[in-house]
């Protein structure tokens, strides 16, 4: 039992009051902070920078660049070609990426994946080949030989996880209007006049269309890969997002108006070139009449049950473990109910044909045929990079990698040259299996090195049993795949609502792409495209530049109500660079906003001065009239001097009049309106936003200082980057005349160098006078 004291009872009475007393006092303290916090607001954080003024002279002698030894250019040389284990490797990795994934690849978490994916991709994958093999007018069996090498092949040497390679409708049709140019139906009608078999005439020409896709798949790949060897992977910036959309949706009609004559099962001629996809509807209008029935009814059920289970498909995509293989389960049933009904026998439908079983010996493609689709090949091996390397670029950002595109040209190329051998067709990414391959689970290249190995086994062990299938039903496969490009129509009013540009640069790639062809289509986009560049550059945007009260922010003054112009300084913001092609807009646009015109301040006040000695001789002659050859009198001595000092005052001091001029002549009548610059002592050109300047940008530069300081305006540059200065010191641009002390590090800067030079102005004027 502890005794207390009665001191320490006391002391610890009052030891408990005080510690109550400062825990409501604290209570009160944090209630009263709280209240004020909900109703002040929290003032945002300010800093106060002391610092002298910088111009490009002081800024140079404050700092000290970093010394960088130079290099010999055989030193470089030697560098560049190094050996060494280390650059050995990395290069080797760079070129075969798959030796850099594939050992760190980790089976238990990524096999199940990639299996569903690549079995799921070639159910998509077995029967749009040979639908899109009749896009590219050769037999439907080739269309299996371009999904299976070509697939291999990038599994090996792309840089994307998640792309599915193989034939894809654009680039078939592009194909198919090379090898229908060069071979038409009429080529064969002839040399089989003396034959009865019909087969022998449908081999021949399909003998030819073959070789010439062979070559196309060479040359194209040879370009492809020639162009990422040179690092030249930049190229697709030229195809920007509305010019590929609006290539594509033409494409898509040009694909839908060739499939129609497969839908209806007539006979038409197959057009190429300008006006193909309009020719192709006409014909098909024409024999419409000849249309066979089973066909469209096969076709128009086909139609409907893929819209349908696609539906069903986007509808119940979180609850199917993996889309439903609806193109598939159709090529199976209706080839089944062909076989069954014998309905190319009995009701005149046409189907796929003969399927060779096995594989073909490779052979060498007819390199005489080069020269004649040399034109096309550029086409198509730019088209096919930009499908793959955007379709790329947008698995990499949602998946966390990156892709390269010089390396992605590389596999192209390799994958079509080296494809070209077996008797393949161009390839490229396609969208709808790429979208498969990666929503089923697939993480790498496995999975379309497993699909492509799938559609070898089916075709090779049963290729047999897809010879009854109706193209019919091919045609419908095609034609519902293209209703997501259809779609991109829905981009017009967009594009037109966002920015005018774009939705001209979609409007030309449509509209060139569906008239001329999707070759040179293409060219006048990509044309079109490079003009648009040039137009913005010569037609930017430019602001007069006031400050925010007590800040060194300095902002348009026709944007915002606060901005201010800082009295006897105008500050000129144009967000174009100074080269050969916009010079004279860029002179043109300083001297209408700052509503300064050096030359016709000049030529008025030469005007000026001319008149006034007319005057002052005229004066002189009545004078001399009146009074004979005495002198002129002291008074008009007096006003002759006068007017020949007013327009000096009227120039150099004078108030923010309008001077006019009119010369009247028997043909024209010239009137011009000069804003006097009494007002104006400094323009600070604000080149924040230049990123090159040329020799021509330099002369004129320095033409406009000169003008400027001709009529007593000091002109300076602000906010120039480090690159900015490094060109005007390699031009010659600075000078006697022409001080690096012209240039600030910012306009804030230039600004109170001004005000320091008009307050000493103002002094020294002040001394004068008194």
């Amino acid at each position: 039992m502890q005794l207390w004291s009665c001191d320490a009872i006391s002391e610890q009475v009052v030891t408990e009051e005080v510690l109550e007393t400062a825990s409501t006092a604290l209570e009160h303290l944090i209630e009263n902070f709280i209240s004020r916090m909900d109703v002040v607001e929290m003032s945002p954080p300010s800093f106060n920078v002391n610092r002298p003024v910088f111009n490009q002279e002081t800024l140079d002698s404050y700092l000290h660049k970093r010394v960088k030894p130079k290099l010999s250019r055989s030193t470089k040389l030697l560098r560049y070609f190094r050996c060494s284990s280390k650059r050995a490797k990395s290069i080797l990795f760079r070129f075969v990426p798959i030796l850099e994934w594939l050992p760190k690849y980790p089976v238990k978490e990524y096999i199940l994946g990639d299996i569903i994916s690549g079995l799921s991709t070639a159910m998509l994958q077995l029967p749009q080949s040979l639908a899109y093999a009749i896009l590219a007018a050769v037999p439907p069996v080739f269309g299996l030989y371009s999904s299976v090498f070509p697939v291999l092949l990038y599994a090996i040497f792309g840089t994307s996880r998640h792309v599915s390679i193989g034939t894809f409708a654009v680039i078939s049709l592009m194909v198919g209007s090379v090898v229908v140019r060069l071979t038409p139906d009429q080529m064969f009608h002839v040399t089989s006049m003396n034959t009865t078999n019909h087969t022998e005439f449908h081999e021949a020409r399909d003998a030819e269309r073959v070789k010439i896709a062979a070559a196309t798949a060479l040359l194209s790949g040879i370009m492809q890969l020639c162009l990422g060897l040179i690092r030249f992977g930049f190229v697709v910036v030229y195809l920007a997002e509305p010019v590929v959309r609006g290539f594509t949706t033409a494409a898509a009609l040009h694909v839908f108006s060739s499939q129609l004559k497969y839908f209806l099962g007539i006979q038409t001629k197959r057009f190429g070139g300008p006006l193909s996809a309009i020719n192709t509807f006409i014909a098909v209008c024409t024999n419409i009449k000849g249309s066979n029935v089973p066909s469209v009814i096969l076709g128009a059920f086909c139609i409907v049950f893929l819209l349908a289970v696609k539906e069903i498909n986007v509808r119940c995509k979180d609850k199917l473990p993996v889309p439903i293989p609806v193109e598939l389960i159709l090529v199976i049933i209706t080839t089944g109910v062909s076989a069954g009904m014998n309905l190319h026998e009995n009701y005149e439908v046409n189907v796929v044909g003969h399927i060779p079983s096995g594989m073909k010996a490779p052979v060498l493609p007819d390199f005489s045929l080069l020269s004649e689709i040399f034109t096309e090949c550029i086409a198509i091996a730019i088209v096919g990079f930009s499908m793959t390397i955007s379709m790329a670029k947008i698995f990499a950002m949602k998946h966390g990698y990156r892709v390269d595109g010089n390396q992605e040209l590389i596999a192209l190329g390799i994958c079509n040259t080296f494809g070209s051998f077996f008797q393949t067709f161009p390839v490229t990414t396609s969208m709808s299996r790429s979208l498969v391959q990666e929503s089923t689970g697939g993480k790498t290249e496995i999975a379309g090195a497993i699909s492509a190995v799938v559609v070898l086994v089916i075709f090779v062990s049963f290729g047999f049993l897809f010879e009854c299938l109706p193209q019919t039903v091919l045609a419908a496969i095609v034609m519902v795949n293209l209703k997501g490009v259809f779609k991109q129509f829905q981009d017009i009013p967009f594009l037109w609502r966002i920015c005018k540009i774009e939705f001209a640069l979609w409007t030309v790639a449509f509209a060139s792409s569906f008239i001329l062809g999707l070759d040179f289509g293409l060219l006048v986009a990509v044309l079109f495209a490079i003009i648009t560049v040039i137009y913005r550059t010569q037609s930017p945007k430019s602001a007069m530049l006031g400050q925010i009260p007590n800040t060194d922010i300095y902002l348009d003054i026709d944007a915002y109500e606060e901005v201010q112009e800082v009295p006897g300084v105008k500050i000129f913001q144009s967000s174009a660079s100074l080269y050969f092609a916009n010079v004279d807009m860029y002179v043109k646009t300083l001297h209408k906003k700052t509503e300064i015109e050096p030359a016709a301040i000049l030529l008025a006040k030469k005007r000026l001065e001319e008149k006034a000695k007319k005057s002052a001789q005229l004066a002189e002659r009545k004078s001399i009239l009146k009074w004979g050859n005495r002198n002129i009198p002291s008074e008009a001595a007096k006003q002759k001097a006068v007017s020949e000092e007013v327009p000096n005052e009227a120039i150099q001091n004078g108030a923010s009049n309008v001077l006019n001029i009119v010369e009247s002549d028997a043909k024209h009548k010239l009137t011009a309106f000069i804003k006097s610059a009494a007002d104006t002592h400094a323009l600070i050109l604000d080149f924040s936003s230049v990123s090159f300047i040329d020799s021509v940008g330099t002369k004129v530069l320095k033409m406009i200082i000169k003008e400027y300081d001709n009529i007593g305006i000091n002109v300076f540059i602000a906010g120039c980057s480090e690159c900015i200065v490094e060109d005007l010191t390699r031009l010659k641009f600075f000078d006697e005349s022409i001080p690096r002390s012209l240039l600030f590090h910012s306009v804030h800067d230039a600004v109170l160098h001004c005000q320091e030079l008009a307050s000493l102005r103002g002094d020294s004027s002040t001394e004068m006078s008194s």
